[in-house]
């Protein structure tokens, strides 16, 4: 994966640092945007940002930090998460992004991440020498989306600790 510039901290990219998509993402996208009839990024405060490709990602970055949630339809405790997710979208709108991927219409995207089981969750704050930076649940960060990730049903409140020490740092 390119990087235009290297960024050495875990604050959000500048559009010069944006990551670029990987062409498997690049090409499911254009899959799914043949079948919808609004693709384009919708970037809105208080709203869950549907996630189709990397650039979505990147661009919402440049604003802050971002909640991404990985998961599908068919996935009860996904659906359960939805509520939460949509209140810490309206709680965090103008500080944070809260993203989710459909692993069925997005399955390259669930690869890119590495997902084994869902829901998945992680918190992007940046880039670091092309790489994705992810805050931890402690308050420290990593390149390691593995050691960062938050898998299952969980409490609105882990999430909203992640993203506190994200919008301190």
């Amino acid at each position: 994966m390119a990087v235009h510039a290297q960024q050495t901290s875990y604050k959000p990219v500048a559009k010069a640092d944006i990551l670029k998509s990987t062409s498997k993402a690049t090409i499911n996208y254009k899959k799914i945007q043949a079948n919808s009839t609004n693709s384009k990024v919708s970037l809105k405060e208080n709203t869950v940002v549907e996630v189709a490709q990397l650039k979505q990602i990147n661009t919402a970055l440049k604003n802050g930090p971002v909640l991404l949630k990985i998961g599908a339809e068919w996935c009860g405790s996904c659906q359960k998460m939805k509520p939460i997710l949509n209140k810490l979208a309206t709680e965090y709108g103008g500080k944070a992004t809260i993203m989710a991927v459909d692993v069925d219409q997005s399955p390259k995207l669930a690869d890119y991440f590495g997902v084994s089981s869902i829901p998945d969750f992680s918190v992007i704050v940046g880039t670091e020498n092309g790489k994705y930076v992810y805050m931890q649940q402690n308050g420290k960060v990593t390149r390691s989306r593995s050691q960062a990730k938050i898998v299952g049903l969980n409490d609105k409140r882990v999430f909203e600790n992640v993203l506190d020490f994200t919008i301190k740092k």
